[in-house]
Parts: C-alpha cells; sequence; structure tokens
C-alpha cells in the first residue's frame, strides 16, 4: 500500500489506537478487543516487548482489515524490523533529522512528533506527509488551532490527552485523525473485563464519528 493509500485511510478511520502491551500477549488480546469494538487503526509502539512480533502476528491475523504500524520509533533498526514486521506505518514521539530520513526510506507512511512551528518546518522540509501532534495534552485543540494557521495543508494527527470528552474539539480544531492510548488502551486484560473494553473501543469509534459528521 503506497504512502498517500495509508494516509487517506489514516484518515478514513479517524481514530488509531497506541497499545502499550506489558505482553507480547497482553497486547494481542487486547488488540483483538479494540478490533471487535471497531477500532481498526493500529499503533503498536516500541514499548511493548516483541513488538516486531506482535506487529507480524497481527499482520498474519488481519491482514488489510486493519491499519496496523509501529509507534515510539526512535532507531533505524526499529524502523526496518517494523517494515520487515508488516507495518504499513511508522510513528516517532519527535522529529530527529537523523533518524527520520532511514524513516522514509522505508517507503512507509511516516508520522513524526511535532509540537513547534520549527518541528512541522523541519519534520516536512525532510519530507513528512503527515504529523503527529506530540503530546497533544501540552496545549490541547487550542495548539492545533493555531498550528493550522501557517500550516493548512499539513495533516495533523494529535496524540496525547485524547479523550471521549474532548474528541469532537480535536476535529473542530481541523485534526486527520486522533492518537487515543490510556483512555482507549489498558496495558492488558488482565483483571480486566473483556466486554468493557469492546465497549470502550465502540464508544471512541462511534465518537469519531459523530464529531466528523458536524
Amino acid at each position: 500500500m503506497e504512502r498517500d493509500s495509508i494516509l487517506k485511510r489514516t484518515g478514513d478511520l479517524g481514530l488509531v489506537a497506541v497499545v502499550r502491551g506489558e505482553s507480547r500477549e497482553a497486547a494481542l488480546e487486547v488488540v483483538d478487543a479494540l478490533v471487535e469494538g471497531g477500532v481498526l487503526g493500529i499503533e503498536i509502539t516500541f514499548t511493548t516487548p516483541d513488538a516486531p512480533l506482535v506487529i507480524r502476528d497481527l499482520n498474519e491475523k488481519y491482514g488489510d482489515d486493519i491499519l496496523l504500524g509501529a509507534g515510539t520509533v526512535i532507531t533505524r533498526g526499529q524502523a526496518e524490523e517494523s517494515a520487515r514486521a508488516g507495518a504499513t506505518f511508522l510513528v516517532s514521539p519527535g522529529s530527529d533529522p537523523e533518524l527520520l530520513p532511514a524513516m522514509l526510506d522505508t517507503g512507509l507512511l511516516v508520522l513524526p512528533g511535532a509540537l513547534t512551528p520549527s518541528e512541522v518546518m523541519i519534520a516536512r522540509r525532510l519530507g513528512a506527509q503527515a504529523l503527529k501532534l506530540f503530546p497533544g495534552s501540552l496545549g490541547g485543540p487550542s495548539h492545533l488551532k493555531a498550528l493550522r494557521g501557517p500550516f493548512p495543508d499539513v495533516p495533523f494527527i494529535p496524540t496525547g490527552g485524547v479523550s471521549l470528552d474532548n474528541i469532537a474539539d480535536w476535529f473542530a480544531a481541523g485534526a486527520l485523525a486522533v492518537g487515543a492510548g490510556g483512555a482507549l488502551v489498558p496495558s492488558s486484560l488482565g483483571g480486566r473485563d473483556r466486554g468493557e473494553v469492546v465497549e470502550t473501543a465502540r464508544r471512541f469509534a462511534e465518537a469519531v464519528r459523530a464529531a466528523r459528521e458536524r
């Protein structure tokens, strides 16, 4: 799948679940519950043990039924491992001028993190098509709205601080999609009712649909 197609599908879905599993098995169980709840954008972070294996397992199980990527990518090796495992997009917490070209060399959609205008300009100059606004909680939707002034054509995906209470605000501020972590994704199902995780996923997916219909 080409970068433009991946970016379009990201926008169509509007929601990426940021999975920080406490183990390989826990991450797989959580993703199964998310998918059942209708959340099909999945980011497996490298803070998850055996992250490339989790990506490989999910790619084999779901294929193109989900949009699968790797997150917290901070080294060239992680970018290359993710590509081999079947990721379609790569997310980094920052815009490292040395790492970003290596991520782009994989041919995958790359979403480097940016918070300031200078970081946005650097990432775009290096070839990033879209950006992860991180941490979104620091400035909130008003910060995204301000960035959209000088950068109206940049697709932003705010991550960090996204919740059911503010999803509508993020889209109103101009987000292409949102990335949701702790409010949506537990680190495991241990001690939790799986049905609650599925229901939370359904509520997030519905909140995104409702926000974008306004």
